[in-house]
């Protein structure tokens, strides 16, 4: 499928190769969890329906990006795919499914305690929902795709306003995986020295979203060109399931409703 922004890291891409098996581990950690009717809020370019759907009843994922949509259900006709702006979770009845999962998605979205609530809305009792973003400890630079980042505490509290239980872990890695996040905290300096009025923070996101995608595509290059087997060596299982939030470059929590 076509990669539309660095947002939506491309498996076919030797640069985005961490990227892309940091986004994978959470589903590959997902697994165990995932049980009966399962919905994914934000399917992008399918890992979810590839890794999960055969090991549910059913699959139904939901994304806002049309294209994406009608090429996963070309390519997976037995799921189930919709396209939805959330929330609310319009089209979705309440107390529907078994499991939800939406990995990398409530950053994007403006009222992230709504978004909670129609994910609670639409659980049958005694189901769970694992979801995963950024941990804003281990952000490089500002992300104009981004509404927000969280630290772990914020983001149990506002789960704690919704769920009934919250179970918080992070997704953080080895010694490769974090090599390559040190070698990328570096590059990503350098190229921030130059912003000596402090733009990224002070400018309006849609006029930053143009050089964050250039200069975020120049460093990933940058970063495989110079490091080689580092970044194209990386697989799913140099990353890991850590107890603690705090210690991921991911968070990784799951929510369950009585």
């Amino acid at each position: 499928m076509a990669t539309y922004t660095t947002e939506i890291a491309s498996d076919k891409l030797v640069s985005d190769n961490p990227i892309h098996q940091r986004l994978l581990k959470a589903y590959i950690a997902a697994k165990p969890l995932v049980s009966g009717e399962l919905l994914e809020i934000g399917c992008g370019e399918g890992r979810g329906v590839e890794v999960l759907s055969d090991l549910v009843q059913s699959y139904h994922g939901l994304d806002k990006i049309g294209k994406v949509i009608n090429e996963l259900q070309r390519k997976f006709p037995k799921a189930k795919f919709e396209q939805a702006v959330i929330p609310p979770l319009a089209t979705v009845p309440a107390d529907h499914y078994d499991t939800v999962v939406s990995f990398q998605v409530i950053e994007h979205i403006q009222d992230d305690k709504l978004f909670l609530q129609e994910i609670y809305r639409v659980l049958k009792p005694g189901g769970k929902a694992i979801i995963s973003t950024p941990n804003i400890r281990h952000t490089l630079s500002r992300n104009p795709w981004h509404i927000r980042e969280y630290t772990g505490t914020e983001l149990i509290h506002l789960c704690e306003q919704v769920f009934d239980k919250v179970v918080a872990k992070g997704i953080g890695g080895n010694d490769k995986v974090w090599s390559y996040h040190e070698a990328n905290r570096k590059s990503v300096n350098k190229i921030m020295r130059f912003d000596i009025f402090d733009l990224q923070h002070r400018l309006p996101a849609s006029i930053l979203r143009m050089p964050y995608e250039l200069l975020n595509r120049m460093n990933r290059n940058k970063l495989h060109k110079q490091g080689g087997d580092a970044v194209t060596g990386i697989t799913h299982e140099d990353y890991m399931v850590v107890d603690h939030p705090d210690k991921g470059l991911d968070l990784f929590y799951v929510l369950e409703k009585k």
